[in-house]
């Protein structure tokens, strides 16, 4: 049975929002702590860091600084 979701208008997003977001996404990724014990703690893993290499690349389109992708902690690569 599909849901019906209330129509949601399109909100403006500035670059700076975004970036800010992206940020605080990579940091928050980088905080994590893998939990070795845990089920499927190896795709989790892997999952982030494909998102948090994602989310560096989309902050170097917008901010045209490059971050360390692979560094926790980022910094710049130029």
């Amino acid at each position: 049975m599909p849901i019906d979701l209330p129509a949601v208008s399109p909100m403006a997003v500035t670059a700076a929002d975004l970036a800010r977001d992206l940020t605080e996404l990579i940091e928050a990724l980088d905080r994590r702590v893998p939990r070795v014990e845990q089920a499927g703690e190896a795709e989790i893993a892997r999952d982030a860091a494909a998102l948090r290499a994602r989310a560096v690349a989309r902050l170097a389109e917008i901010t045209g600084v490059a971050r360390d992708a692979a560094a926790p902690g980022g910094g710049s690569a130029t």
